[in-house]
């Protein structure tokens, strides 16, 4: 039996062309939304620009019917914008409020006995559905298997002689099925104590290289084996995207940028090192925040400062305060929100774009392509701490990626697991 899917403004500014998105189909875009989307269209953020490409989206399929009446998609489904119609609701619900409207149209056509389903991200919207009696779903589409994740590590069991040739040639090739740039714990089936790392030739899948020798960026020592392959990732020109995903204090954003200060300051490779992260507040917004634009990412931006001062401390003792202004003012480093970013060519760059995981997948792919010739981007995040409220840990943008890239030749990634930003911090990550 076909259904009819009422999508809710979230779903299409989530993913402008979701309503492309199912199959045979009936989606229904009640006028509530369109209105919604119309008080989105001026704003200079991710979501103006996906009310943007709705609206343009909606005008040309103007060209195969009218609207109102349904027009085929290429889905072989129906699109359709629906008016609001007369209150169907019981009392409780006041139609001033945009969800309760959008909750009337599903309710409307469910009363005409149709199999219908609300599509929406907002969590409370579901539940307000779900206590009427309409069916209720998450868009899904695109969202990822968390627990399958690509961890950019894994374990072979080869046979104690073949890791002395290990050691003794720098390489070796296994038979397990690996990916390009994938870090492998050589382990011997006869010993389990006797290993050895390595990573994963891009250009040949079954080899396995000895890692380069250990580095400090900028006094900044690995301080496990995730850290150390990190940076063996992140020091390597060859591989133009890094991903970092792990929990709070793992060290993604300080390995991070003591690896991009030492390519593009010290070794110049790349022209300046670009930092950038979106502006989500956690808990209540201040409001807005007087003084010029560097003066406002100041406050959006703190964990960033607070890891450059850190590393300008280890490196230049005595004037580490002098050192890191005189980066800024000659744009060897520069600091922006993912908003700045937009709309810009950036080439022999290192960017690196933190806090990703409240990032849409949308989003994401904006900032991405961004890179220009001879750029290296780096994206860290961690998916179980996000303060985008239409985000989970399966369907953010840190999290597209990592699963969207595996397999490439130019790509890297590595999942941390442990704690080192201090005892605390990791008691406070185990326990709570």
């Amino acid at each position: 039996m076909k259904k009819i899917y009422i999508l809710d403004t979230n779903v299409l500014i989530h993913d402008p062309i979701s309503f492309m998105k199912f199959e045979e189909n009936t989606v229904v875009i009640p006028m509530s939304v369109i209105e919604e989307l119309d008080t989105f269209k001026s704003a200079a953020d991710e979501r103006g620009k996906s009310a943007r490409i709705v609206s343009r989206q909606l005008d040309e399929l103007r060209n195969r019917g009218r609207l109102n009446n349904g027009v085929k998609l290429d889905s072989e489904g129906t699109l359709k914008v629906e008016l609001d119609h007369v209150q169907v609701l019981p009392r409780e619900f006041k139609l001033q409020e945009m969800d309760n409207r959008i909750l009337n149209t599903a309710y409307w056509y469910q009363k005409k006995k149709n199999n219908v389903i609300l599509v929406t991200k907002d969590i409370n919207l579901r539940l307000k559905a779900e206590g009427i009696g309409l069916t209720a779903q998450d868009y899904k589409s695109g969202k990822v298997k968390v627990d399958e994740l690509y961890s950019g590590m894994a374990v072979a069991e080869i046979s104690s002689d073949m890791i002395d040739r290990f050691y003794k040639e720098k390489s070796v090739k296994i038979p397990d099925e690996t990916s390009p740039n994938e870090f492998i714990i050589l382990r011997a089936k006869e010993d389990h104590k006797k290993t050895a790392m390595g990573r994963v030739d891009p250009s040949n899948p079954s080899l396995v290289k000895a890692l380069g020798p250990e580095i400090a960026p900028w006094g900044i020592k690995p301080l496990n084996k995730e850290q150390r392959c990190a940076v063996e990732l992140l020091l390597d020109d060859s591989v133009k995207l890094v991903t970092l995903v792990g929990l709070a204090g793992t060290g993604k954003t300080l390995i991070s940028l003591a690896c991009g200060l030492q390519k593009a300051v010290d070794e110049s490779v790349y022209r300046r090192l670009i930092i950038c992260r979106p502006i989500i507040p956690v808990g209540k917004d201040i409001g807005y925040l007087p003084g010029t634009k560097e003066e406002k990412l100041s406050t959006w931006m703190g964990a960033i400062y607070d890891n450059l001062e850190f590393i300008m401390d280890r490196r230049h003792q005595d004037d580490a305060l002098q050192r890191f202004e005189y980066l800024l003012q000659n744009e060897k480093i520069e600091i922006a929100s993912v908003t700045h970013i937009r709309g810009r060519s950036l080439p022999k760059q290192y960017m690196i774009v933190d806090d990703a995981q409240n990032l849409t997948p949308h989003e994401i792919k904006t900032i991405l392509s961004r890179a220009g010739e001879g750029t290296k981007v780096v994206v860290t995040g961690d998916p179980y701490q996000i303060d985008n409220p239409y985000l989970d840990a399966a369907s953010n943008g840190l999290i597209h990626i990592v699963d969207r890239f595996k397999g490439q030749k130019i790509y890297g990634h590595l999942t941390f697991n442990k704690t080192e930003r201090s005892n605390l911090a990791a008691l406070v990550t185990e326990l709570m």
